[in-house]
């Protein structure tokens, strides 16, 4: 039996191998979810005591209790901003997916597509989006449009690299395998080129979840939009201008949590795709 494989319960109660594994895979789930939740309370409750025991004024550093409180009492006010937050987001990444997709494809189809295009994507990579975001306010009439192409713009490189080393790195005897069978370019596409590269792509998409939301954050910071279809960022503009810090680390609360929940789904993703076949998501023996 091989650690990747599914323990029967009948194997557990008769095999003392299957049972310290299934016990080893049991102290490990726990592990990953206790540990970090242990270090995350423990690092709350000291700064609650840090700002008990000095007295520290709210309007400086608002204890974690506060925090929380606030964020209770003005969730009719955050609860919109952070949808408008999440649908930007994920509309942002949805481009960046399909268009980061499709021109990978079609780099890995033809190497002249890949020199004429790759320098503007990188280009598009290595240029601060705080620094361009303004001249795509000014071009763009709609501000959602505008914040939507900054997001993109961010969350597009990681994709589009990926997935290119991902199409690229098949195996050169399969290719050959599959071209002495005559296999049609659709079945080497399907059978070859998808299962090879999807482990990259779903690494690149683990990335341009969060840095879709950076980008998100970033380009409302700059836009500096006010308003109701305004998201978590202009919430943290209005509370700084209003020294309002405890509202301030409400959003910031949020934002930090909708990365956590989108970096979670996408590694869940990753482990239901590739948990019985890649080396990346098999369980091994602890």
């Amino acid at each position: 039996m091989t650690p990747s494989e599914t323990l029967a319960p009948q194997d557990a109660v008769t095999n003392p191998a299957a049972q310290r594994l299934l016990r080893a895979q049991r102290r490990e789930a726990a592990g990953r979810i206790v540990l970090p939740l242990a270090i995350v309370a423990l690092l709350l409750l000291g700064w609650e005591a840090l700002v008990r025991v000095n007295g520290i004024p709210h309007y400086i550093l608002p204890a974690p209790s506060l925090v929380l409180q606030t964020l209770v009492k003005n969730w009719s006010n955050l609860a919109p901003s952070l949808w408008f937050t999440v649908k930007l987001t994920l509309m942002a990444l949805a481009v960046a997916v399909a268009g980061g997709v499709l021109i990978a494809m079609a780099f890995a189809l033809s190497k002249w597509v890949e020199i004429a295009l790759f320098p503007i994507a990188v280009v598009l990579q290595v240029t601060p989006i705080v620094a361009i975001a303004p001249l795509i306010l000014i071009y763009v009439d709609s501000t959602t449009s505008a914040l939507l192409i900054c997001a993109w713009i961010v969350a597009f490189f990681p994709i589009l690299s990926n997935t290119v080393i991902g199409l690229k790195s098949a195996d050169t005897n399969l290719r050959d395998l599959y071209q002495l069978y005559g296999a049609t370019p659709w079945q080497r596409f399907r059978w070859l080129l998808v299962p090879s590269a999807l482990p990259y792509f779903l690494g690149g998409l683990k990335i341009a979840g969060g840095l879709s939301l950076i980008g998100a954050v970033v380009a409302e910071f700059t836009a500096g939009a006010a308003g109701r279809e305004t998201g978590l960022a202009s919430r943290i503009l209005e509370s700084s201008f209003r020294t309002e810090i405890p509202m301030m680390f409400a959003a910031l609360l949020l934002v930090s949590l909708l990365g956590i929940v989108i970096f979670i789904a996408f590694a869940a993703l990753a482990k239901l795709l590739l948990g019985h076949w890649h080396e990346s998501e098999l369980r091994r023996e602890v």
